[in-house]
């Protein structure tokens, strides 16, 4: 069986994910948030797959960091509402017209103003920690698929750009390769021009192919449905879709965690509505389709149990997560909270393991060495390769043909 039939469906992952970032938005305990940062790392480290989009956690990763930093710098520049008497240096302050009241360039800066700062900047840069661990884990691509079919068009549009923008990517660093192979600069304006023209042309021929490849299976096909069927899911996906977002703002603000869950599963539920009747008007087939399974159920239930246990601890035991800047003391793990988070781990075991990266001819995984088309189907070397072209030949052969199409032309 391929490895497509074990992966799990997208929309768990990105479950899981949500269910974190909720949990992380209730707490100001800078423990806490580092354990959430931990299980998502620990969850991503053991289940993410090879693919060019599961390395974008580090990127996010990187993302929290810069917005820490930046948080820190504006506490220390613009000041901080919490007031503190353990002064560690002080700024020239610059003073401001009256209207400006509120705010100052400059002056003290405390610890406790600090603390606060990154103990905030922290709780953003978590949030944005579970968004990065749902793209590192779920397929772009597999989610959109999964859309509904009143979302059928978008989605497609949305997976035909995620696909072809690599492939530009690739192109461009293929070329720039065989132009340093062949003792040519890859560099500045006259390579950028040499490079660009093959690898637009090659876009277009590809988008070319696919508009031809959708046209001949029906894209944009629609069902004949009453105006009056087409008015009512435009109101009810409209409506869902504005509960849903008040209600996830009722979940990650401060107070409202009880109003917010049930305008949230109110808002779901009409949008559901509305897409399920959007998609009688799409006319389509799904090969082979990703099914909810019991991992899916497993994942996306840790998940949602952690976001509903944090807000119940948020409820009850607020100190222990919103912990005071003042007075200035060390920040306390509580225990409940605490093992609330760690159910984010179920994942690491529920979750099925990635397939392993195919092997080339000569021994080594996939992309390490040479291109995945130099073998053939059966992991021998493919006909490319028998010619004597590997990764660098054929990249210079490439070069050389667009080059002979512009002189010849």
């Amino acid at each position: 069986m391929s490895g497509r039939s074990h992966a799990l469906h997208a929309g768990a992952w990105w479950l899981w994910a949500l269910g974190l970032a909720t949990a992380a938005s209730r707490t100001t305990n800078p423990l806490l948030l580092s354990l959430v940062v931990a299980v998502a790392g620990y969850v991503v480290a053991v289940r993410r797959t090879d693919a060019p989009w599961a390395r974008s956690y580090g990127a996010f990763l990187k993302l929290g960091l810069v917005v820490l930093v930046i948080r820190l710098v504006f506490a220390i520049v613009l000041g901080s509402p919490v007031p503190g008497t353990h002064v560690l240096f002080t700024l020239p302050q610059v003073p401001l017209p009256h209207w400006a009241q509120g705010v100052r360039l400059g002056g003290r800066v405390t610890a406790e103003g600090l603390a606060f700062a990154g103990c905030d900047g922290l709780r953003l840069a978590t949030l944005l920690v579970c968004v990065g661990a749902a793209n590192a884990l779920a397929n772009p691509a597999r989610l959109l698929k999964s859309l509904p079919g009143a979302l059928y068009e978008a989605g497609v549009a949305v997976v035909v750009a995620m696909t072809f923008a690599p492939n530009l990517v690739a192109d461009v660093s293929r070329l720039r390769a065989a132009r340093r192979m062949r003792g040519r600069a890859d560099r500045g304006w006259r390579a950028l021009a040499q490079v660009g023209l093959p690898v637009l042309e090659g876009a277009l021929e590809r988008s070319v192919a696919l508009a031809a490849a959708m046209d001949a299976r029906g894209y944009g096909r629609t069902a004949d449905v009453p105006r009056r069927v087409r008015r009512l899911t435009a109101a009810l996906t409209l409506g869902g879709l504005i509960g849903v977002c008040a209600g996830s703002y009722g979940l990650l603000a401060e107070a409202g965690g009880g109003l917010g869950t049930g305008v949230l599963v109110l808002g779901l539920l009409v949008a559901l509505a509305g897409l399920w009747l959007g998609g009688r008007r799409t006319v389509r087939t799904r090969y082979r389709p990703d099914r909810w399974g019991t991992r899916a159920w497993l994942v996306s239930g840790a998940g949602i149990a952690v976001a509903v246990l944090m807000i119940r601890a948020a409820t009850s035991d607020p100190g222990a997560l919103t912990p005071p800047a003042v007075p200035l003391a060390a920040p306390v793990l509580p225990v409940w909270p605490a093992l609330a988070v760690l159910v984010g781990l179920v994942p690491a075991a529920a979750a099925p393991a990635p397939a392993a990266r195919p092997r080339t001819g000569r021994g080594e995984p996939d992309g390490r060495s040479e291109p995945a088309w130099l073998d053939g189907p059966d992991g021998r070397p493919g006909p490319d390769a028998r010619n004597g072209l590997d990764g660098r030949g054929a990249a210079a052969a490439v070069v050389a043909e667009w080059e002979k199409k512009g002189t010849s032309g």
